[in-house]
């Protein structure tokens, strides 16, 4: 199946988003006071999220690499 024109620029925006989105919601969870417990350590509630925003990059950069190909034909 070929790929082209707007698909291609809809997954190739679609992955951008998520990389340039995602990024700043990590560094917000990373500094609320459910990241860590009393001692330091990590809590669910940062776990959580951590596997949250890797899977979304993940995804994301495969649907901009997708777009991409689909662009380069």
């Amino acid at each position: 199946m070929a790929l082209t024109g707007f698909p291609a620029v809809v997954l190739l925006v679609a992955g951008i988003w998520s990389l340039v989105v995602w990024p700043p919601f990590l560094r917000r969870v990373l500094k609320d006071p459910r990241a860590h417990d009393g001692n330091g350590k990590a809590t669910r509630f940062l776990t959580v999220h951590v596997a949250l925003v890797s899977i979304s990059l993940l995804f994301g950069a495969a649907t901009a690499a997708i777009g991409i190909a689909g662009l380069l034909g």
